[in-house]
């Protein structure tokens, strides 16, 4: 069906985050739009989880390598070296949004430091 694009959220985070600074952080980013799904690092998973059922929405995880050669319009050097790309939550948003995938709203850090996200925005089914 043409036309049937969904947002998708991919969401970096530190293991020091808590759940309130990443909803804060959404309803900033999201700003009305309604959210097909979260998408995550599998390692970050148990820390973003909470966020997902809070929300209601189905969470995606993506393996560490899935991210590599993902290209960003958001680099960080720190985080190329690190995982092979330039920003974790626009590399997620990007592989969850499926096909003709684009970035909607760049990687936002939080208040606190600790979380960042990107909103996506492609023909995933």
């Amino acid at each position: 069906m043409a036309g049937n694009h969904m947002i998708v959220a991919g969401i970096g985070c530190s293991s020091r985050v808590t759940l309130a600074e990443m909803q804060a952080l959404l309803q900033q980013m999201t700003l009305g739009r309604k959210l097909a799904r979260i998408v995550c690092l599998e390692a970050r998973a148990p820390l973003i989880a909470p966020l997902a059922q809070v929300l209601d929405l189905p969470l995606l995880t993506l393996p560490r390598g899935a991210l590599r050669g993902i290209s960003t319009p958001t680099i960080s050097p720190r985080v190329m070296d690190d995982f092979g790309t330039g920003s974790v939550a626009e590399a997620c948003a990007l592989l969850g949004a499926g096909r003709a995938a684009r970035i909607v709203v760049f990687r936002a850090r939080s208040d606190m430091g600790q979380a960042t996200c990107a909103l996506a925005e492609g023909d995933a089914g």
